[in-house]
């Protein structure tokens, strides 16, 4: 067990996360703490409800993330399993059980501390070491939150891992314990193999036709073909709609002068500094020091203003620019604080300031570069124009030709032609479709779309050979098919494949005679020892098992060595059997620096299980109850 955590310590990690924090660190626990009248409650912790909406706001948060990870194939249906959804709710509840613990010892992070862990985000830091509170903003807009907002979710984070983490951090396992564990990864036994293959007692196989019929019979499904439909289809969406959309030199002249500013860049200045520091905090006498000397540095400039960049590897105390001469490359209105900002942009090329004071201190300025604000001409963004009025028309031609298409289908069930005439759309074609979608197939190909499948098969589109329903298979994307030929579900014939029975039975009774005769082998070597047979002698321990099959060594590793030698044989299934002559055991060679990585694997272990118990504490004490009628009502989960 060790050693496989030893091998794979990022996948166990990225476990443990999605297991015990799930939510805490992509979307805080805000969201489900809040109160929600009139809501079905499904569960009650500590007083408080767990409710329906609760519950289906966390489900389609978890498919979201796995939509993440596993890309739009994956199958929204497999959290709407009833143990999907239990272990869903139980995470809310633990949630809620945690965080009335957190009320009831009065835990709580200061504003300081909330406010070191956001500076210590890595991409908030201006070029002059402060913070970017205008980046900050719009980062937390892009993901639809506030400052507040976000503030507020990220104490409650903190506040649990405050309390999660004294339990996780009073985990401790005994050195002695281990040291036997390291002891026994190390421990390393000589072993020679004997392989009895199946494919080596074919030839010792009787085949009849009564064991060939039993074997086709009784693995039936293996010779199924499902059922399969031929058909054709219709799609409706906004690029088939664009198709037919025309745009006018009129168009895109009248898009130009109306969304100038979208084609334009504003003025750029490039600027170097040199910054002798001065909070708003800072006293008068400090203020005052820092302006001596700040006009000090500028009379120098004065006289010599090619001395600039040296002066600010001299004297600048931001550490962002002063290495570079105090060069601050090139920025818009409003990027930098308003004096320093007003300032850079009445300078001419060149100019350099007299001293401007901000609330970092006192700052001379010299613009160093001007990039003129710009708008690109009409010709260069021709297509691009083009392309967002098609869009544009495209998009408002699908809403008004959406429930056209559904009602054309319904109301000529047995064509597609009417609807795809009316609205311009081809008629495609496809055969070999399934009940199942098939894997491996991209998820963007709608014939393989499950709502599309689920449709397509219902009972009266199979049996009146109607058309579907308007199927949204992808939004602004609605579908409608029809079958053409169906195939109903059948039995290849026995005649056609008995060939491959053949194969499978031969090798299946070879099998069996391997692990005969391995068995009988092994229980001859137990009575007699031998080295008839055997290869090599090798080396194997838990920490290099030499390519030896997992099932045998498994065996192999726990076998009783306490009587040298010592034999152990194991099945491989069709592969055959393998008998293992154990001739000597040895302690290996410690390695202190995978010791010490093990006992760190072992205290993380135990760390989980206090966590878990810890935890279960927590929901005896809230008082849990369940609403098991609530939880089994269908949940509305993002598609």
């Amino acid at each position: 067990m060790f050693e496989y955590i030893r091998t794979h310590q990022r996948l166990m990690q990225f476990l443990l996360l999605l297991i015990i924090f799930p939510s805490f660190a992509f979307f805080g626990i805000e969201s489900y703490t809040r109160s929600r009248g009139g809501d079905t409650a499904v569960a009650t912790v500590a007083g408080t409800s767990v409710t329906q909406s609760e519950l289906d706001q966390a489900t389609r948060d978890q498919l979201d993330r796995l939509r993440q990870m596993y890309g739009p194939q994956f199958d929204s249906k497999l959290l709407s399993t009833p143990e999907a959804k239990q272990n869903i709710l139980d995470e809310l509840i633990a949630r809620k059980a945690m965080t009335a613990e957190v009320v009831r010892k009065k835990l709580m992070i200061s504003d300081a501390t909330l406010q070191q862990t956001i500076l210590k985000e890595s991409g908030l830091t201006k070029a002059d070491g402060t913070f970017d509170t205008e980046r900050y903003k719009s980062l937390l807009a892009a993901q639809g939150l506030s400052p507040a907002g976000y503030e507020q979710r990220l104490r409650q984070d903190m506040t649990l891992q405050q309390l999660l983490s004294a339990v996780q951090g009073s985990a401790f396992v005994p050195k002695a314990v281990t040291e036997r564990l390291s002891a026994i990864n190390e421990q390393e036994r000589e072993v020679q193999a004997m392989m009895l293959k199946s494919d080596d007692f074919a030839s010792r196989v009787k085949i009849t036709d009564d064991m060939l019929k039993a074997y086709y019979d009784k693995n039936s499904a293996q010779y199924e073909i499902p059922e399969q439909i031929n058909a054709e289809y219709v799609i409706l969406n906004s690029e088939a709609l664009a198709a037919q959309v025309t745009v006018s030199d009129a168009d895109v002249q009248s898009y130009y002068e109306q969304n100038k500013k979208l084609y334009g860049t504003d003025e750029q200045r490039r600027a170097s500094h040199i910054l002798i520091a001065a909070g708003k905090d800072s006293s008068s006498a400090d203020k005052a020091k820092a302006k001596e000397k700040i006009d000090g540095i500028l009379a120098q400039l004065r006289k010599k203003p090619e001395d600039f960049a040296k002066l600010a590897k001299e004297n600048s105390q931001d550490p962002g620019s002063a290495e570079k001469g105090g060069d601050l490359d090139f920025f818009g209105h409003g990027a930098m604080v308003k004096q320093f900002d007003e300032t850079a942009f009445k300078l001419k090329q060149g100019e350099i300031s007299d001293p401007v004071q901000t609330d970092f201190g006192y700052h001379i300025i010299m613009v160093t570069g001007i990039k003129p604000a710009a708008i690109k001409t009409l010709d260069e963004v021709k297509p691009q124009i083009t392309a967002d009025i098609k869009k544009q028309k495209a998009g408002k031609a699908y809403a008004e030709a959406a429930e056209a298409f559904g009602n054309l289908v319904y109301e000529q069930p047995d064509s597609l032609k009417p609807v795809a005439e009316k609205l311009k759309l081809k008629i495609e074609t496809a055969s070999g479709l399934t009940r199942q979608s098939k894997p491996g197939v991209p998820a963007t190909v709608e014939t393989n779309n499950a709502k599309f499948l689920k449709a397509i098969f219902a009972d009266d589109v199979v049996k009146k050979k109607h058309n579907t329903e308007a199927v949204e298979v992808a939004p602004n994307t609605l579908m409608a098919g029809r079958i053409v030929e169906y195939k109903a579900a059948s039995r290849r014939p026995f005649d056609e494949v008995k060939a491959s029975i053949v194969a499978q039975v031969t090798h299946k009774e070879a099998a069996a005679l391997a692990e005969k005769e391995g068995k009988e082998k092994l229980a001859a070597l137990k009575a007699a020892d031998s080295t008839a047979g055997f290869t090599e002698s090798k080396v194997v321990s838990r920490l290099k098992n030499q390519d030896i099959p997992d099932l045998a060594f498994v065996d192999l590793m726990r076998a009783d060595t306490s009587k040298l030698p010592a034999f152990v044989g194991t099945s491989l299934g069709d592969a055959g059997y393998i008998v293992f002559r154990i001739s000597k055991v040895s302690a290996g060679t410690p390695d202190q620096a995978r010791r010490t990585a093990e006992a760190q694997q072992q205290a993380n272990i135990l760390a989980q299980q206090n966590l878990y118990s810890y935890i279960d504490v927590l929901k005896q004490k809230a008082k849990v109850t369940v609403n098991k009628a609530a939880l089994a009502a269908p949940a509305t989960t993002a598609q």
